[in-house]
């Protein structure tokens, strides 16, 4: 891997049982107390943690360094924004990977196919793709929109989903890469 840049859309429960009253408070039209400083419900928060001084947020500096740390590789660079968004579980991300080497996408997705743990769901002529919804309450990692990106060589696209009380944030893309890399196919 060359560079990694990961947009994360992450469910009310990443913050507590606290934000999670407060989307359902707002979807019943009832008043109550604010785990953030907007209205979720109909809305998507790009504030997930503190800022730092950076201008990125503590979760967001999370989500570049932890692969690096799990993989100790500090070879590739990761650029994260992290957005809250109005689902009770389940967290997104749009992952964008830049390789050293080119890859074929038969490849990767036969790879993903027989990697366990992860379900290829991508098939756009049915609308086939992962969603929050779809993975309540599953320990599976699902993976769809599987494409290349055309304005970038050796980069390859993702949209990833899992049930995050069951899988952390970062936990998805750095599996995924690892056995990308172990299998020689990047």
């Amino acid at each position: 891997m060359k560079r990694v840049v990961i947009s994360t859309y992450q469910s009310v429960s990443g913050t507590g049982v606290k934000a999670v009253r407060q989307l359902e408070n707002e979807i019943a039209g009832v008043k109550g107390e604010m785990a953030y400083p907007y209205p979720i419900s109909r809305n998507a928060i790009p504030h997930c943690d503190v800022f730092l001084e950076n201008g990125y947020t503590k979760e967001e500096m999370k989500l570049a360094r932890e692969p690096q740390k799990i993989l100790d590789d500090r070879t590739f660079s990761i650029s994260a924004t992290a957005v809250r968004i109005p689902t009770a579980g389940g967290h997104s991300e749009s992952v964008n990977v830049e390789f050293i080497n080119d890859f074929e996408l038969n490849a990767v997705r036969k790879l993903l196919n027989e990697t366990p743990g992860v379900t290829v769901q991508d098939n756009p002529d049915t609308n086939t793709y992962p969603m929050p919804i779809y993975a309540h309450d599953k320990d599976e990692v699902f993976v769809g929109r599987i494409r290349r990106d055309e304005t970038q060589r050796n980069t390859l696209n993702m949209w990833i989903v899992s049930d995050n009380l069951r899988k952390g944030a970062a936990t998805n893309a750095v599996q995924i890469a690892e056995y990308l890399v172990a299998n020689n196919l990047v």
